[in-house]
């Protein structure tokens, strides 16, 4: 006979399966990252969001891939190196920089991107189609509990 008990899984447990986890599947993304030949995930962000996003200011790009302001301008310059990316002054405004993929950064990342999508596809493809559902949810859920009011 299954007994069931009244005692709630802690949150600290939670915390620390969910952290395990985390860090199993980052550094999965991680490794695939660094086998498509990017020396920086900050390289991979910066021209990700802009394929998914368009061009966007530089603070833009910063606060979506979690970078500050000088590794944001690091990233950009070391892709407008590269031949990745432009930079384009505002037209409304010529404090504000946008930057833009070129032909040469979109082929790169539109293959380096579908290639990354499948290494991740293999972390998840044991989960049904409901539990990515569900799964999604609940951190959802999480991370808008976590989340200070005042950075709502």
């Amino acid at each position: 006979m299954m007994m069931t008990s009244s005692k709630r899984t802690s949150g600290s447990q939670l915390f620390l399966s969910f952290w395990k986890a985390s860090r199993a599947v980052m550094r999965v993304d991680q490794q695939s990252i660094a086998a498509l030949g990017f020396n920086s995930l900050s390289d991979f962000a910066v021209l990700e969001v802009l394929l998914h996003k368009g061009p966007l200011p530089v603070n833009t790009i910063g606060q979506k891939v979690l970078l500050t302001s000088g590794s944001i301008t690091s990233a950009v310059q070391r892709l407008e190196n590269q031949g990745q990316v432009t930079r384009v002054r505002g037209e409304g405004d010529a404090r504000v920089v946008v930057v833009h993929l070129t032909p040469q950064g979109r082929a790169l990342i539109e293959e380096a991107y579908a290639r990354h999508a499948d290494d991740l596809e293999e972390v998840f493809a044991d989960l049904s189609e409901t539990e990515r559902v569900e799964f999604l949810k609940i951190l959802k859920k999480i991370r808008k509990k976590a989340i200070p009011q005042n950075e709502k």
